[in-house]
């Protein structure tokens, strides 16, 4: 690797640790703690790349990226934040920021992204697009997780971009809310943003739907012209429907509807394997790739515990603008917070937080008081389990608990199909436990033939050890 880079920080540990990487790579190197030095650099025409922090004590160092790249718009600059959120990244993206990466980083990935800068071609422009301060005020996402950082990085690229979206995750995890993100911060963000919900839709509506009647234009497409579909559940969709939205997209470039006479980007968003609906022939493979451009995959709650605290708080704060009373919560209520099982994913916890804005007598809601929420209807299924009772019973108040995490909504389709498999695992997975193993007992103990006791081990993922019981 070769060239100057400029690296600039106000934490010294930082700027050594980077400034000696680069040097050991064979970079030459300039470093400061000021904005005031950065920019003096810049106008002596000093640096091929800039890795800069945000916050330096002189200033916001995104502020002034737009004035750097007006006058050397050959410069890619990569932008460092502890400050973790999607607005970040959207800023750093916005002011021409050539990559975004947040704190703390691991120093290989940019060492690899500062070598990618200096090759970058010199004479490619940037286009400059500011944005007003304190944009932070209304996130759309709320985490500073690392599984998030991916997300708003992923994000942050495709805001002004026309790219087909798919838009992958659990009920709850919040695909409706990217979707949302990138119409409204995107360049589509003063037309139309229309959803869809397929799943909510019979079968012999989502044409009329999507298009329209023959005589009445007036569907979704015309409606979002000019803004952005969003397609929820699209694993949902009517096979016939799936071909009339195929034959729209044909001739279209990055999921845009020209044909019709409409300018509409597509997002879709499932819960679903889109991929094995393909292979069983239930979702069109030339459509799956036509909608899969770039696919994002979110998160469950339970793959980023330490954003609890955050969304904790958030949404009491969302709680408090509605009209409920404002509430704080102390640190030992998100600690209880975070060693819940989220089944329902963020839609639970925010209903959760909802009902302890209005419930809570105290203004700092205690752990107490959370424990309370949280287990004062579990109580009864614990003591009904603790009772002697028919399996079908302990299903019943299991299925109970799980639709009242969703309050108003219902669960993502599919529940058959998810139910039918958690029975099936554990089952499978205990018999072959009391066998040892033993695949020619377990299939007579369940009373199904071996061929399908070895599919079932082989879908379900089972691991079978011969020879030792574990029960």
């Amino acid at each position: 690797m070769d060239g100057t880079i400029i690296v600039a920080d106000d934490d010294r540990t930082i700027r050594t640790v980077i400034s000696q990487a680069l040097t050991r790579a064979g970079c030459r190197v300039r470093s400061t703690s000021t904005i005031s030095t950065l920019w003096k650099w810049v106008e002596e025409g000093e640096g091929d790349v800039i890795v800069t922090d945000v916050n330096m004590p002189d200033g916001d160092a995104l502020d002034i990226l737009p004035a750097i790249l007006k006058k050397r718009p050959d410069l890619p600059i990569i932008v460092m934040s502890a400050q973790n959120t999607v607005m970040t990244a959207i800023r750093a993206t916005e002011v021409g920021a050539f990559e975004y990466m947040p704190k703390p980083f691991d120093l290989a990935a940019l060492l690899a992204l500062v070598n990618k800068a200096v090759k970058q071609s010199t004479n490619q422009k940037r286009q400059v697009s500011p944005v007003g301060k304190n944009p932070e005020e209304k996130l759309p996402l709320v985490g500073h997780s690392a599984a998030m950082q991916e997300i708003y990085r992923i994000m942050a690229r495709l805001m002004n971009t026309d790219l087909g979206v798919m838009i992958y995750g659990a009920s709850g995890t919040g695909k409706g809310i990217v979707a949302r993100a990138l119409h409204n911060f995107g360049h589509r963000k003063d037309a139309p943003f229309m959803a869809i919900n397929m799943a909510a839709l019979p079968a012999d509506a989502v044409e009329t739907e999507l298009f329209g009647l023959a005589n009445d234009t007036n569907g979704k497409f015309d409606a979002a012209d000019g803004g952005t579909l969003f397609l929820d559940e699209i694993g949902d969709m009517p096979l016939e429907a799936q071909t009339r939205l195929l034959r729209i997209l044909q001739e279209s470039e990055f999921g845009r509807a020209d044909q019709t006479g409409n300018d509409v980007r597509i997002i879709a968003a499932t819960h679903q394997d889109l991929r094995a609906l393909v292979n069983e022939g239930k979702f069109r493979e030339d459509l799956y790739y036509r909608l899969n451009v770039v696919p994002i995959n979110l998160p469950s709650l339970s793959e980023r515990l330490e954003d609890i605290p955050d969304l904790a708080r958030h949404f009491l704060r969302v709680a408090a603008e509605e009209g409920l009373p404002q509430k704080s919560i102390s640190p030992e209520a998100l600690e209880v917070l975070r060693r819940q099982n989220w089944a329902g994913n963020v839609r639970e916890l925010k209903n959760v937080m909802g009902r302890l804005a209005i419930l809570s007598p105290e203004e700092n809601i205690s752990a107490a008081i959370v424990k309370q929420e949280l287990y004062s209807k579990s109580n009864a299924v614990i003591e009904n389990i603790s009772r002697p009772q028919k399996l079908s019973h302990s299903i019943e108040t299991h299925l109970k608990h799980y639709f009242s995490l969703h309050g108003d909504n219902l669960p993502a389709p599919g529940l058959y199909n998810r139910i039918i498999q958690e029975v099936e695992l554990p089952l499978i997975a205990l018999a072959l436990q009391a066998t040892r193993g033993n695949q020619v007992k377990t299939a007579e103990l369940l009373g199904i033939n071996r061929n399908t006791l070895r599919k079932k081990i082989k879908e379900l993922d089972i691991q079978v050890s011969r020879g030792k019981k574990m029960m």
